[in-house]
């Protein structure tokens, strides 16, 4: 029975009211402990202890709880859709009818690369792939679908897009990343702001995107996460910031803070990041929710704080406004922070408006409950998977061909390796740990489905140990060609948990190596031996050095962590229906002593001459890289304004011509070297991309907008400034110049 009688019809239920009326007659309402209890959230599963649904409610009830991540992350109660359903509405009827003000629950979740922490959800490639597409809208697409399945399950919120720019391949988080160019990277997350957002979270099949992790998370020291990021306040607005601008400027409707300290601050406790640069110079009028437990590791792991109560008081005054799963000491602390004087109520309320806002504005005071057949027919549905099979053949990169791609339709195929036939390894981190209830397409299952020819299978190994390489070896010897699937298991953060990747923290992958262990490559190296020609498939999050097989085998493939239907599209590429239209998001080197290796370095001198100074870029396979089965020619670019003001646009326009006798894709990079600027700049930046599909003899001008604006450096308004001067602008081979006339005042 509601606790608010139908007819005493309070002002906040007349959704014909103006929203800023509605907010201010439920915040006139609320009492501080309600306050206190809208801004944080519980979870049910295992995270620092188990809590069940049942305790979830409890918390709503007694507590005033207004956020649960019940399911869509990886210790989650609930990973089946069916229990899902049930107990998001199990919560909400909770929250409607046993507390005082019957506000609904808000419901967040990680659904980083499709619905995938949902077993019959849809699995999108994982960030890196998403790069490789090179292609906004596909990215946007992908958003869309997840923001569908998402809202048809019942949540409301999404952590994503990560905004991070991957200048540390070491690191255990950089698969979640579009690469190493903050340009592609601000592109890609601008796209899914627009697919999760859509005209507005008021759509009912839209959901809050959220912007993470600000302002700088993915350059760790030792490439150790969370360690502090100790950069340059010149890379922090131009390397980490551009990306989060971009987010910005699609109306991205929540960030949420990185776990680690720039300049000494940890960015959850930091005034600095979250309210003066955040709100103040960047102008962001949305919700800050913390990351989980990142209040608690003020005083936990920072030491800047001496206790929970500390880390609460610190993150109000910083200007967080939701808690992720802080739950119910947080909401306390509030209260007695706020009784005592420490923390002004004010405070809670900004944060309070802001957060019933988007409440209302989503619908949920109308309608907070899932309907169950409805998320059945959505969640997994067949033109979502569709959709993931496109992304996931845009992404495939061929990284070496040497003649022996495409195979032929009755190609015997011997297939093996460890990522052969493991659909979670396929899925990568932020999916389910368990196979059960996907329905996944493995490399396996897309070779056996596409060849005429006889398919037999040897696993051979896994991630770390031999299994029996010599019947693998055995079995390649009776076949026309080995695909080798290798590179690494699932895993999150620091590459674990060892629960759920089988791996020991010592153990591969880590962040002490990117080479491939020792039974992956005798796998690899036995069946090489055979003479039977080996093709080998990248399974991984990470660019890993695979210099022998480079040098080795006639045919390398990368395909990153595909999602649901990767295998398909692996073994449709093999095969050549689809053409590996991918280009590389992030450099691979040669080894780790290379590092960093990154197409976008900054100049410098020689002291002892240039050619004493082994190249500061020699990477395996360089940033952009990328064949195809087609074969293209360029004609000559040009600019169709080669003088601009600095807020002047421009068009590159190339001719490009397939020559080859088969259709294929092309992914037309535009470079820019600037030689205007009196700080030192990049050797050259990405500043615009284009894909381009050709059939065989057709040709075609792609047209590439350059805006002048593009071209500066972020100064410490946040704003992007040209410098008046010379530009160099760059395709394929071919350089033409471009001058930009006057600068700002």
């Amino acid at each position: 029975m509601r606790m608010q009688s139908s007819s005493e019809q309070p002002l906040y239920r007349d959704e014909t009211a103006t929203l800023s009326n509605r907010v201010e007659d439920l915040l006139d309402r609320m009492t501080l402990e309600e306050k206190a209890g809208q801004l944080v959230g519980t979870w049910a599963g295992q995270l620092s202890e188990f809590k069940t649904v049942e305790d979830a409610a409890d918390e709503v009830r007694d507590h005033h709880v207004g956020a649960v991540a019940s399911f869509g992350w990886g210790g989650a109660a609930d990973m089946r859709l069916d229990d899902i359903v049930e107990h998001v509405n199990q919560l909400q009827e909770v929250a409607l009818s046993e507390t005082r003000l019957g506000i609904p629950l808000l419901f967040n979740v990680d659904a980083v690369h499709g619905h995938a922490y949902v077993a019959e959800g849809t699995a999108f490639p994982n960030g890196l792939g998403v790069g490789a597409t090179w292609d906004a809208e596909a990215a946007e697409r992908a958003a869309d679908v997840t923001a569908t399945e998402v809202r048809r399950s019942g949540a409301h919120q999404n952590y994503s897009p990560t905004c991070d720019v991957a200048r540390e391949p070491r690191w255990g988080r950089a698969f979640e990343t579009f690469g190493e160019s903050p340009y592609l990277c601000g592109k890609l997350a601008a796209a899914k702001v627009r697919g999760y957002q859509g005209e507005g979270i008021e759509n009912s099949s839209s959901v809050i995107a959220t912007a993470k992790h600000f302002p700088a998370y993915s350059e760790p020291a030792r490439g150790e996460d969370a360690a502090p990021v100790e950069v340059s306040e010149y890379v922090l607005r131009n390397v980490f910031l551009p990306s989060f601008l971009d987010a910005l400027d699609e109306g991205v409707e929540s960030v949420m803070p990185c776990y680690n300290a720039i300049d000494g601050e940890p960015a959850h406790g930091s005034r600095r990041y979250l309210t003066d640069l955040l709100r103040g110079t960047l102008g962001f009028d949305g919700t800050v929710v913390s990351d989980w437990n990142g209040v608690r590791m003020l005083h936990d792991d920072h030491k800047i704080t001496t206790d929970h109560r500390g880390s609460v008081r610190q993150t109000r005054d910083a200007g967080l406004d939701i808690a992720s799963v802080d739950a119910v000491a947080h909401a306390e602390h509030l209260v007695d922070l706020v009784k005592h004087g420490e923390l002004a109520e004010s405070t809670l309320d900004e944060s309070v408006e802001r957060v019933l806002e988007q409440k209302f504005r989503l619908g949920l005071f109308e309608d907070a409950f899932v309907d169950p057949a409805e998320a059945r027919d959505v969640v997994g549905a067949a033109p979502h998977r569709d959709a993931s099979l496109e992304a996931a053949r845009e992404s495939m990169t061929l990284l070496k061909n040497d003649d022996l791609l495409p195979l032929d339709d009755d190609t015997d195929v011997l297939v093996a390796g460890p990522n052969a036939d493991a659909p979670v390894h396929q899925l990568g981190g932020w999916s389910v740990p368990d196979p059960e209830g996907t329905d996944v397409v493995t490399v396996r299952d897309g070779i056996e489905a596409v060849t005429d020819g006889d398919v037999a299978y040897e696993q051979g190994a896994t991630m770390n140990d031999e299994l029996d390489v010599a019947a693998a070896a055995d079995a390649a010897a009776d076949a026309d060609v080995a695909v080798v699937a290798l590179g690494e298991p699932w895993y999150l953060h620091e590459f674990g948990p060892t629960a759920d990747t089988g791996t020991e923290p010592d153990e591969f992958p880590n962040r002490h190596s990117l080479s491939l262990p020792d039974a992956q490559r005798h796998l690899v190296e036995a069946i090489h031996e055979t003479g039977t020609p080996v093709v080998g498939v990248l399974i991984t999050g990470r660019p890993l050095i695979v210099d022998w097989m480079a040098d080795n085998v006639p045919a390398l493939l990368m395909a990153y962590y595909p999602g649901t239907m990767g295998g398909q599209a692996v073994a449709e590429t093999l095969f050549g229906e689809n053409d590996p239209g991918g280009r590389l998001p992030i450099t691979i080197p040669k080894s780790e002593g290379h590092l960093p290796a990154r197409f976008n370095h900054f100049p410098h001198p020689t002291p002892i001459g240039q050619n004493e100074h082994p190249s500061s870029y020699d990477p395996l396979f360089e940033f952009g890289h990328g064949l195809s089965y087609a074969e293209f020619e360029y004609g000559q670019i040009t600019v169709a304004d080669s003088t601009l003001g600095p807020h002047e646009t421009t068009t590159v326009e190339v001719p490009v011509e397939n020559v080859s006798d088969r259709p294929g894709t092309d992914v037309v990079q535009v470079y820019v070297t600037d030689h205007a600027s009196s700080t030192v700049t990049p050797v050259r930046e990405l500043r615009g991309f284009e894909r381009v599909s050709l059939d065989a003899g057709e040709r075609d001008t792609v047209s590439v907008g350059l805006d002048a604006a593009s071209l500066g450096r972020v100064d410490a308004e946040g704003v992007r400034r040209t410098a008046a001067g010379d530009y160099s602008v760059r395709v394929g081979d071919q350089t033409v110049g471009l001058r930009i006339e006057t600068t700002y005042d």
